[in-house]
């Protein structure tokens, strides 16, 4: 329980006061639709389903008020930004926007299937209703006139009538079938197979999500449930045991009227909040952008140098690129690998798939020369965007973990660290960094060695060689007998025969467990952040180590960090 309290509990601790939230939603606005006098008459009809339809549906505005938020980037990047004084356990949650992006998306999925069955027996008892030939209560109420003050309850007019037929007659079964059509496409296209093979799918269907808050502010336009509005007049429940009393003087015939639809209300200020995020997103974007620099490194990546006003960004942070000449409407994210203190700000792209293919060609990637500006391609720039990383001198030891090209959230921490202690200005709780590269080949860190030569020998010139430890893992591109040939070359060498490095390259895959222990026992007592970029298996397996080796009784705390967009 105490391991689990580090990571795991402040996130626990939202999402259960949000299910808290969603079930006193729920049981009140349903209790209040089954206790209600003005909504008696409609129970007569259609039962306890009314309230399930209800008490969904106030749910439904709940949770699609704050869906949008968590993908409002620019406000997130402003809050982490200008909460740096708050604790730690609050600004992680900030990290965590996708996920309970995925949540409330959960939530709106249940909350419509209770929705839309709900009201498929609505239409099913009113269609009943209007069946119904001996003289009682639920054929005098189906029988009320169709007039101009809604003295109707019964929504269905036709003596005979189809229930599906009856439903598509109504703007609330038209935008009902659309919007959640829209939701079924948007869940379906967002699964993590279709967004990393067909991105494009996941990010045009996605978009639909503006055909869906249409229809869902427009859903209850018609205003079909109506609750009675004259109850003084006609008073319950004596008036009830007597429909064929109704117009006397005692019981004077039942009144009804739509209710005034609210989702609007619910939706207003997200909605506004996103499109100010949005125009000063665009605005932002279309910003003149620079390339400066174009380098070629080896294992299909280059790298992106580039320039323009006003750009500020934190270590760690990414940012979403454009191309007009490939697509007018994809932006894809990166991380940046260059430091606040650069002149420029760049990023490391790795050629994989269409879109970064295109890129490479009009860039002259494989013509080995930098080509004029104007010969480059317009790019837009929108960001930057904060993440988990920015917070990786918040800790007393902080532990970079990066697969492949998984490390270029950490080259532009690594330079930050390069800046702090060639320039110090500030006092930070940092004491040590380790680094973790798992690598599939020798050639995969070339474009970061000058890096990692820079920094080693920044520190040994301070006298401090063990702020910073490198551990470079290669995992294929070699035999046993060329491992056991470089290893015989290592011996006695003060550099790294691979790398260059005084730090010595590992061969095969690190034993986390051991890894973790090791640093357990060598900073009992401290907080340490781990940060990973990598795959999801890896990801899981460091998580749980994290809970594992925390230990509440000596304040030994691993907080957990994964990189997202």
């Amino acid at each position: 329980m105490v391991d689990w309290i580090t990571n795991e509990a402040p996130k626990w601790i939202v999402v259960g006061t949000w299910l808290i939230l969603n079930t006193i939603i729920f049981a009140v606005t349903f209790v209040s639709y089954r206790d209600a006098d003005e909504y008696y008459y409609l129970r007569v009809l259609v039962g306890d389903s009314l309230c399930w339809a209800r008490a969904s549906a106030a749910c439904l505005n709940f949770n699609v008020m704050l869906i949008l938020f968590p993908v409002c980037r620019k406000l997130i990047s402003f809050i982490r930004g200008s909460c740096g004084c708050c604790p730690r356990v609050l600004r992680r949650q900030l990290d965590k926007n996708i996920t309970y992006h995925r949540y409330f998306a959960y939530m709106i999925c249940f909350q419509t299937a209770i929705h839309v069955g709900a009201h498929c027996f609505n239409f099913e008892r009113l269609a009943a209703a209007k069946r119904v030939t001996e003289e009682n209560l639920v054929n005098y109420l189906s029988r009320l006139p169709l007039t101009p003050n809604g003295t109707w309850i019964n929504p269905i007019r036709v003596a005979d009538p189809d229930p599906t037929r009856e439903v598509v007659k109504t703007v609330a079964g038209i935008t009902g079938i659309i919007i959640t059509l829209c939701l079924v496409l948007m869940v379906s296209s967002s699964t993590e197979i279709i967004k990393r093979s067909y991105y494009e799918v996941f990010w045009f269907t996605h978009h639909i999500f503006i055909i869906f808050f249409i229809g869902f502010v427009i859903h209850g336009a018609q205003m079909i449930i109506h609750h009675q509005s004259n109850l003084s007049a006609h008073p319950l429940p004596k008036c009830a045991e007597n429909p064929k009393g109704w117009g006397s003087s005692e019981c004077a015939i039942p009144e009804f009227e739509g209710s005034m639809p609210r989702s609007w209300i619910w939706l207003l200020v997200p909605a506004i909040i996103y499109c100010i995020e949005r125009i000063a997103r665009l605005v932002s974007g279309l910003q003149k952008v620079v390339i400066l620099k174009v380098v070629s490194h080896p294992s299909g990546v280059f790298e992106l140098q580039m320039q323009k006003k006003g750009f500020h960004a934190a270590p760690g942070q990414y940012i979403l690129i454009q191309c007009p000449k490939v697509s007018y409407l994809e932006w894809h994210p990166f991380t940046l690998t260059s430091a606040p203190n650069d002149d420029y700000f760049s990023v490391h792209i790795r050629r994989e798939g269409d879109w970064t293919n295109a890129v490479a060609e009009l860039c002259h990637v494989d013509e080995g020369e930098f080509q004029e500006t104007w010969k480059m391609p317009k790019l837009y720039v929108d960001g930057p965007f904060g993440t988990a990383t920015e917070d990786v001198f918040a800790y007393d030891v902080s532990v970079l973990i990066g697969c492949g090209i998984g490390i270029t959230p950490f080259a532009s921490v690594l330079k930050s660290v390069w800046y702090k202690f060639c320039h110090p200005k500030e006092t930070v709780p940092l004491q040590r960094v380790y680094l973790y590269w798992v690598c599939p080949d020798t050639h995969s860190f070339e474009w970061l060695q000058g890096l990692l030569l820079d920094l080693e020998r920044q520190m040994r010139q301070r006298g401090t060689v063990d702020f910073l430890k490198f551990h470079i893992y290669l995992t294929r591109g070699w035999n046993a007998n060329q491992a056991r040939n470089i290893t015989l070359h290592d011996e006695g060498s003060e550099y790294d025969v691979v790398t260059g490095l005084h730090h010595k390259t590992y061969f095969g895959r690190p034993q986390w467990e051991v890894v973790f222990k090791q640093l357990a026992e060598t900073h009992k007592g401290q907080s340490t952040g781990v940060f990973f970029c990598g795959p999801k298996p890896l990801s899981t397996t460091l998580h749980k180590l994290c809970n594992r080796l925390s230990n509440f009784a000596d304040k030994t705390k691993f907080y957990y960090n994964k990189e997202s967009f």
